[in-house]
């Protein structure tokens, strides 16, 4: 992302936050920064999803996250894997392993499905356009 942000002459900061109160505490920066975007990607967040997405609508943030429960909750978009398919298929490794199979022995597995969910009411409180490329290659439109 560093990169991809120095190509495109911006500025990308990262914050780091854990608790109930860094999170409040990063918001207050990044109004401090007029930051113009978040990105949110650490699965370590869902716990904090229903916060980290009122935050960023009191701040006016747009904001866009790695898992569609996110968007479900009112965050802006999200792309990544569906989080669904990942339990199913450690349920699936679990079973193998139950039944006798050696975890060396099974392949490692990323996702290779990735969606896209588009919450078109928060863009619309955020007073954003969502740029009609966005929307013909969303997997998703929350009205």
């Amino acid at each position: 992302m560093q990169e991809a942000a120095g190509a495109k002459r911006l500025q990308l900061r990262i914050l780091k936050a854990a608790t109930e109160s860094e999170i409040n505490a990063a918001f207050g920066s990044l109004v401090e920064l007029r930051a113009g975007a978040l990105v949110v990607g650490d699965p370590s967040y869902i716990a904090r999803r229903e916060q980290i997405v009122a935050l960023a609508g009191r701040t006016a943030i747009p904001a866009i996250y790695e898992w569609r429960e996110f968007a479900s909750a009112g965050g802006l978009i999200s792309y990544g894997p569906n989080l669904t398919r990942i339990y199913r298929e450690m349920g699936l490794y679990t079973g193998k392993v139950l039944n006798g199979a050696k975890p060396a022995d099974l392949p490692v597995q990323q996702p290779t499905n990735f969606e896209m969910i588009v919450n078109l009411k928060t863009a619309r409180t955020l007073g954003l356009t969502v740029p009609s490329t966005i929307l013909a290659r969303a997997d998703g439109l929350i009205e």
